[in-house]
């Protein structure tokens, strides 16, 4: 069963605090430990997982304007959809273990959401969270957050681009659940490598953003020793620097010069992420507009490059269906078993 859940259901739904117990978390995604307990989170397809015994389970979260979805045992059972705090009760579940799972998502350029646990009341026991063998990290634009790819029409509004993005539906969560791996994605729509859509916010394009344990907050940022290490890693970057035209004033003269910047800058952050990613195999998308470019950057790297072409891009703005999003999965998958 799948529902769109108002703040007043949710708060309808809400069991007494009784003895509760706070399942342990398997987390996918980069999160800020919040002063008051929980997690704040601000990055695409951020979730949480747990286990547990028994015929209910309780979550708590602040949406912070947010889209969420909640499954238990793969099954999604509640999309949350108004903002502020909510507690939602999901029982009769049935004997045996169950996993719950919450996933953001929308995409938020600024603000945050804040996670603060699930909980097994009476007749409920917590298990060991969920873990995989493999991990796989995505960085890119638009197309790796899932901008709009619910939509039937390329005609959207920004609130529908808002609530009809769906980090779930894009290539990088549907690539991770075929190869059995927990995943990260660091993807902002609208960034570059060195320049972003039509020349907006000059001097942040992804790079710069990318430190940042939540994306739209300077601070804080992420640990130097951070733990999490990927066995791959996936980067779509490019579409925003070469999609529009120079403008007169930008850091450039002309193409050839943003060209050079882009290749040089690029090569620069993946060496910077090979150092930190010790053993890690990457893969770089290369769209219509700058094939030559990715091309040489994955001499210059060792990274495989991927070409990918052909999408129907019928969802908001131009940007890639569901339908190209698995297609897209398709490549990636494709060259990852092919690769040494």
């Amino acid at each position: 069963m799948r529902f769109a859940l108002t703040l007043a259901a949710a708060l309808a739904l809400t069991s007494p605090a009784l003895a509760q117990t706070a399942l342990s978390l398997n987390i996918g995604g980069r999160v800020a430990s919040a002063p008051s307990g929980g997690y704040d989170f601000g990055w695409p397809g951020v979730y949480f997982e747990g286990r547990f015994s028994g015929p209910s389970v309780e979550v708590a979260v602040d949406t912070g304007g947010e889209h969420l979805a909640v499954s238990v045992d793969g099954v999604r059972k509640a999309e949350l959809t108004k903002s502020g705090a909510t507690r939602l009760t999901l029982d009769r579940l049935g004997p045996g273990a169950h996993v719950v799972r919450l996933d953001k998502l929308t995409e938020s350029q600024s603000g945050s959401s804040r996670f603060e646990g699930f909980f097994v009341g009476k007749g409920g026991k917590a298990l060991p969270a969920p873990a995989r063998p493999h991990r796989i990290e995505f960085i890119g634009d638009s197309h790796t957050v899932g901008y709009g790819v619910r939509s039937a029409s390329r005609d959207c509004t920004e609130q529908q681009v808002h609530d009809l993005t769906d980090t779930s539906l894009a290539f990088g969560p549907i690539l991770a659940a075929r190869l059995d791996a927990d995943y990260r994605i660091e993807a902002f729509s609208g960034r570059g490598v060195v320049r972003n859509y039509n020349g907006i916010a000059p001097g942040e394009p992804l790079p710069v953003l990318f430190p940042r344990l939540i994306a739209g907050q300077a601070e804080p940022r992420l640990a130097a020793n951070d733990p999490w290490k990927p066995e791959i890693v996936v980067i779509g970057l490019g579409t925003n620097d070469f999609s529009t035209a120079l403008h007169a004033g930008e850091a450039w003269p002309g193409e050839a010069a943003l060209r050079r910047d882009y290749r040089d800058r690029y090569v620069a952050f993946i060496e910077g992420l090979k150092a930190s990613r010790p053993g890690a195999r990457f893969f770089l998308i290369q769209g219509d507009t700058f094939v030559d470019d990715v091309a040489e950057v994955a001499g210059r790297t060792g990274a495989t490059a991927v070409r990918i072409t052909g999408m129907e891009r019928t969802a908001c703005h131009a940007h890639p269906s569901a339908g190209d999003q698995r297609m897209m999965a398709d490549k990636l998958e494709a060259a990852i078993r092919s690769a040494p």
